[in-house]
């Protein structure tokens, strides 16, 4: 049953949960199986927690039984990157500097997913300490990419994106502090959430920039994403129902988002915006230079937070880590306090102007990446390769987390092309009632 229960999306296998037509236990052997015997595993999970899935899935079905299910997604199987932290279970970050690092307590979104009913299978691999889009990781493992065996898978969250790409998890838990779950998703044409800073807790998460982090899933459909956040917020699901794009007004962002895209993200993202104005919607576009002065900070701000919470820990062994992401850590140290503080001051000063610029449009469109998944050993190999692909991978979908958004990225008609709906801060139930009609139209 695996190769069709892969296919399904996490809702539909609820679904068949409730009906009884699928047995929670019988559910998560398939998945713990197909994952102990598939060729690219050991590159997408660090570990699986097989006795925690038997004990949570058992759980579930006597729920079933009982007709006391938490929910539509209570008894599915799903993974969670590695940088959440499991009690008795190693959570290492994609870094030997934390090798062997095992928590006495579950993060905080995992334990409220696992009240909901969630089953979890295991953890899966992802950048260095969080600190790259690209997905490459010479230090623990480098997952693969749906679309070019050659690429990488895009990060953070690679493993995460793999996992549910490849049929080893029906969806999975990443987190985005520049575009770590809306970049993997893309490039292994799945459905991404980037959340709102603050919108779920962080801790028991391993931090990057706590200012920037946030928590979101990957899936196969705006409506798992929609019941994913549910779970993890222990909340109401966003009501989907009877969503329509006639009428909606979206506005293109012409300003850094379409500079120096490659031929294929273009033509998925123009044909994407051509069939959304199909389906009803109104679209502009729009320019805001506000835009390119919050990416100007965005080096401060990350960097310096991100050395500032790792410096000690990795200049006890920095020759542990990979050189390429020990060098953008490092760079953190030439900013200063003061530096940092007036980024901030600046920054939250655009959002204001930003929020004003954009308040008349349901959401803003861009593309989700301007590059392809690039070549994982040309990467490892050329060095202007590597700065150029690295840079503008996460270019657009920083502008999101720059501005204080949330933002979902869809997959377009070209493999490995997402587009992104960005909206303002905390709408999500908004931008999913949004999503699930753009993607009605997208398909």
């Amino acid at each position: 049953m695996i190769g069709t229960w892969a296919n399904m999306t996490a809702t539909e296998l609820g679904r068949e949960i409730g009906t009884g037509r699928i047995h929670p236990v019988e559910l998560a052997e398939a998945f713990l199986d197909v994952i102990d015997t598939h060729t690219h595993a050991p590159r997408i999970y660090a570990r699986t927690t097989a006795d925690r899935a038997r004990g949570e899935a058992m759980a579930a079905a006597g729920r079933a039984k009982a007709g006391l299910r938490k929910g539509l997604l209570d008894g599915v199987p799903i993974s969670w990157k590695d940088l959440f932290d499991t009690a008795g279970i190693p959570t290492e970050a994609g870094s030997a500097l934390l090798k062997h690092r095992t928590p006495t307590r579950d993060a905080a979104v995992l334990e409220t997913a696992t009240l909901q009913g969630l089953v979890c299978l295991g953890k899966t691999h992802m950048s260095e300490l969080a600190f790259s889009g690209l997905g490459l990781n010479p230090v623990t493992a480098t997952p693969p990419c749906l679309n070019d065996d050659r690429a990488v898978p895009g990060g953070s969250s690679s493993g995460a994106a793999a996992s549910v790409a490849f049929g080893l998890a029906p969806a999975a838990i990443g987190s985005d502090t520049g575009g770590s779950v809306r970049i993997p998703a893309a490039w292994n044409d799945l459905v991404g959430l980037k959340t709102t800073a603050g919108c779920l807790p962080l801790t028991g998460i391993v931090p990057l920039c706590e200012t920037l982090d946030t928590v979101g899933p990957l899936a196969h459909s705006v409506e798992d994403c929609a019941h994913l956040l549910a779970a993890l917020q222990g909340a109401r699901v966003a009501d989907l129902s009877g969503t329509d794009l006639t009428g909606k007004r979206l506005a293109v962002l012409e300003t850094v988002a379409l500079d120096d895209i490659r031929d294929r993200p273009a033509k998925g993202f123009d044909d994407a915006i051509a069939r959304l104005a199909r389906a009803g919607a109104q679209i502009d576009r729009i320019a805001a230079p506000e835009v390119a002065e919050a990416l100007s900070l965005a080096a401060i701000i990350f960097t310096a937070e991100a050395y500032g919470i790792w410096r000690e820990t990795i200049e006890k062994a920095p020759e542990k880590m990979f050189s390429r992401i020990l060098e953008r850590f490092r760079s953190g140290a030439s900013f200063s306090a003061t530096d940092y503080v007036a980024a901030w001051r600046r920054v939250r000063d655009i959002r204001a102007i930003w929020a004003d610029r954009t308040a008349a449009y349901d959401a803003v469109l861009l593309p989700t990446s301007p590059i392809l998944p690039p070549d994982a050993n040309r990467l490892m190999t050329d060095d202007a390769y590597y700065v150029t692909e690295n840079l503008l991978a996460l270019r657009n979908t920083r502008i999101g987390n720059m501005l204080g958004l949330c933002a979902l990225t869809l997959p377009t008609s070209q493999p490995s092309c997402g587009i992104s709906l960005m909206a303002p801060p905390n709408a999500e139930a908004r931008l999913l009632r949004l999503g699930a009609a753009a993607e009605r139209a997208l398909r």
